[in-house]
């Protein structure tokens, strides 16, 4: 079998149109801010040197950009991170029984530890200069980012219908061709809601990533997060209005420049529509598809992909094996045990180097204290996140159905997702000090602030993607209410309910660090759990107390991971796929 070379259909006359006079100022103004953002991130610095930052209000447009550049950069990094590791743990077993409870881990580490462990590396890759901080803040934000998105693509890899798989073995797609042009198609609206829900994690957490402690001193990059902690610092309650105000402009400039185009184009890659469905739409989407000229540039990257994949197919073809079917790889028993015993072997040498690291510094009685904080937190987490499920799955299902309605609240949910949570200590302290309410109880709310917004745009984002066929099919059976929900609802968006519920989980894990110990000023509250003993104990410098409660919070996610959300994921991967 011959295959020609691909071509280009290039447009004769490549004279801006009107749209292109459109949307060429925007990009224009996009790469100048770009420039000038990149420029001031790579300035001359010196540890101890202390930057610069002032609650004035005129200086927030500026604070603005630098955040949402680290934000995008964290976020470009993510999803590299996303389709390597996800593909690989979803399609080599081996691989899997080792990528996955890494992933337990790594989602399970505070940013606070990933902070104290990376920052000093970071700084030492650009001695001299700023770029090392930013990088120890952009890898802060990415550890708020890429978890869920690839927990998303790892849940719709393994549950591509049996079907659309026959078909690609019937068409003799390789590997690389199946991936490309059947599994991230289908996995794309939820990977596309879930980076949504990482940005507006970056948000949430903007504070901890741009505030960075080295050897003691304490550098605040110029950014929303630390006009935030500067503002609680001083009790200027207009200040953190205007911050809020920031927080809102930024969202929503992502919302119209990022995440409204890329919901409208991954509208496409839905299994099917209803006759007369409304899709959604984004005016920026709708300028680069009539623009002329920005068309045609358009065309260039395709033309280096086609030509890409062309040489690697052509490249199969001279090989041995390219007409073998494709088939996943399994393990014998034997092999999986060994694995299993391999992962149990790892566990126990952390747990050593952890106990010889604080080794005389913390005696047994407070390691077991610690774990009674690991519980006392974990109880917080399973009611939370039982309520949260309680709420949001029904209204996720309900905008999800509703494509209008989604596009229409789609920035409302990514603000209240971004809402950082040190905004609420004000309110939280002040409450809780003038009612003199419990503290342990109160300050719970503040751990699901930002992380419940997982469970509701991944049911959004699974409701979604329910074929007509088989809506059309509960219809006619005559489901309703309760039988409705319980025979085809829930199992259409288990899948993707797990994948929210899992990241939630974590997230509600890291979030106890900033909620369970709030200031307001010179008011301090405390409430007993892990969050608040790895807070203080990041606070004061404490390296052994901050591994012995980073190793506990590690143990309890995956334990929650191992026995919960692994077999959660098992039942969806194996009985609720869409086949």
């Amino acid at each position: 079998m011959r295959w020609s070379l691909p071509t280009v259909a290039v447009a004769p006359e490549l004279k801006p149109n009107f749209w292109d006079l459109a949307i060429i100022p925007i990009i224009f103004a996009l790469l100048a801010l770009l420039a000038y953002g990149g420029a001031q991130m790579t300035t001359p610095y010196d540890v101890g040197e202390k930057l610069a930052l002032s609650l004035d209000p005129a200086g927030l447009p500026y604070y603005l950009l630098r955040s949402a550049l680290r934000m995008a950069a964290a976020l470009l990094a993510s999803l590299i991170f996303t389709l390597i590791y996800a593909s690989l743990a979803a399609k080599v077993p081996a691989l899997e029984k080792v990528l996955i409870p890494i992933l337990d881990i790594l989602q399970s580490i505070p940013i606070l530890g990933f902070l104290s462990i990376t920052v000093t590396g970071f700084i030492a890759l650009f001695p001299g200069n700023l770029l090392g901080v930013e990088c120890a803040a952009i890898f802060a934000i990415f550890t708020s980012q890429a978890w869920n998105m690839t927990f998303s693509l790892y849940s719709s890899l393994k549950t591509v219908p049996n079907d659309l798989i026959e078909a690609s073995e019937m068409f003799h797609l390789s590997p690389w061709q199946r991936f490309w042009r059947l599994e991230l198609p289908w996995a794309m609206p939820g990977l596309v809601w879930n980076m949504m829900m990482s940005v507006s994690g970056g948000w949430f957490f903007v504070v901890a990533s741009e505030a960075i402690s080295v050897s003691g001193q304490s550098i605040a990059l110029p950014g929303v997060g630390s006009y935030i902690a500067l503002a609680i610092a001083e009790e200027n309650l207009a200040a953190i209005g205007w911050a809020m105000l920031a927080v809102l402009a930024g969202i929503m400039i992502y919302d119209q420049l990022m995440f409204r185009p890329l919901v409208a184009w991954a509208d496409k890659f839905k299994v099917d529509s209803a006759p007369g469905e409304q899709q959604p739409e984004s005016w920026l989407l709708t300028l680069m598809q009539r623009g002329r000229l920005f068309r045609y540039l358009a065309r260039l990257p395709s033309a280096a992909w086609d030509r890409f994949t062309f040489l690697l197919r052509q490249r199969e073809e001279t090989t041995l094996f390219h007409h073998a079917p494709i088939r996943m790889v399994t393990l014998p028993s034997w092999a999986e045990r060994v694995w299993d015993g391999l992962l149990i072997l790892a566990a126990l040498g952390a747990l050593v180097e952890v106990g010889l690291f604080i080794h005389g510094a913390i005696g047994l009685w407070e390691v077991w204290q610690v774990l009674l904080y690991g519980l006392t937190t974990a109880l917080r987490v399973v009611v939370l996140i039982s309520l949260a499920s309680l709420i949001w799955v029904p209204v996720g299902v309900w905008i999800g159905q509703r494509p209008l309605v989604a596009q229409n609240v789609q920035w409302v949910a990514q603000f209240l997702a971004a809402f950082p949570a040190n905004l609420m200590f004000p309110v939280a302290v002040v409450l809780i000090v003038h009612f003199d309410a419990n503290v342990d109880v109160w300050t719970s709310p503040l751990m699901i602030l930002g992380t419940q917004w997982y469970i509701l745009f991944n049911v959004i984002a699974g409701a979604s993607a329910i074929p007509q066929d088989m809506k059309d099919a509960a219809g006619n059976l005559g489901l309703s209410g309760w039988l409705r929900w319980k025979k085809f609802i829930l199992p259409a968006i288990f899948p993707s309910y797990v994948t929210g519920a899992v990241t939630a989980s974590g997230g509600s894990w890291n979030a106890s660090i900033v909620s369970e110990l709030v200031s307001w000023g010179d008011t301090k509250l405390e409430a007993v759990g892990l969050g608040s003993y790895i807070a203080r104990a990041t606070a004061d410098g404490d390296f052994p107390r901050i591994a012995l409660g980073i190793a506990v919070m590690c143990l309890f996610v995956m334990g929650f991971n191992r026995f919960l959300w692994r077999r959660l994921y098992m039942l969806a991967a194996d009985r609720l796929r869409l086949d």
